[in-house]
């Protein structure tokens, strides 16, 4: 049985800190609070997901931006009011390791910046020894990967963020 203050105070100190995701599993009972829009609380169907980001100064999690605008920060286009970006966000159809290349010596199959096309060979996903290739299934850029080389995931995790065509 869950005490519904103790659920109400975790709640409370998650919305209050910097923490975007906090789980707890206390024998058989497990918590999952999470701030993004996107969480994963159970079975069921996942399919993909849209992210909306904040472009701009106080953007919450920070994409690259181009060369130019780098260089030159006090140009027109760095002054001009914050604009919302959608992304898609590619998430993990199952719990495995995430491999950014097929070989420990290779390239890795897309870093940021790289225009990918439906059907490109994203990552490797290890489940099992079974090692699945995760493709892309928008045409577009990729804007972040979320997650390190040779991580653990969890099924419904976002793994890249692609601003698509």
């Amino acid at each position: 049985m869950i005490d519904l203050a103790f659920l109400k105070r975790l709640i409370e100190t998650v919305e209050s800190s910097d923490i975007d995701t906090l789980e707890i599993s206390r024998w058989a009972t497990k918590i999952r609070i999470s701030k993004s829009p996107n969480a994963v609380f159970g079975g069921g169907a996942l399919g993909p997901a849209t992210y909306h980001v904040k472009a701009g100064p106080n953007a919450e999690a920070p994409l690259p931006t181009p060369a130019a605008e780098q260089q030159n920060p006090a140009s027109p286009a760095a002054a001009a009011p914050a604009e919302t970006t959608t992304y898609h966000e590619v998430t993990s159809p199952m719990v495995g390791t995430f491999y950014r290349a097929p070989a420990p010596d290779a390239d890795p199959y897309v870093d940021i910046g790289d225009r990918v096309r439906v059907g490109q060979t994203l990552c490797i996903l290890e489940a099992m020894k079974l090692m699945n290739e995760l493709e892309a299934e928008v045409s577009g850029t990729i804007r972040q990967i979320v997650v390190e080389n040779a991580e653990p995931v969890e099924y419904g995790q976002v793994l890249f963020r692609i601003q698509p065509d």
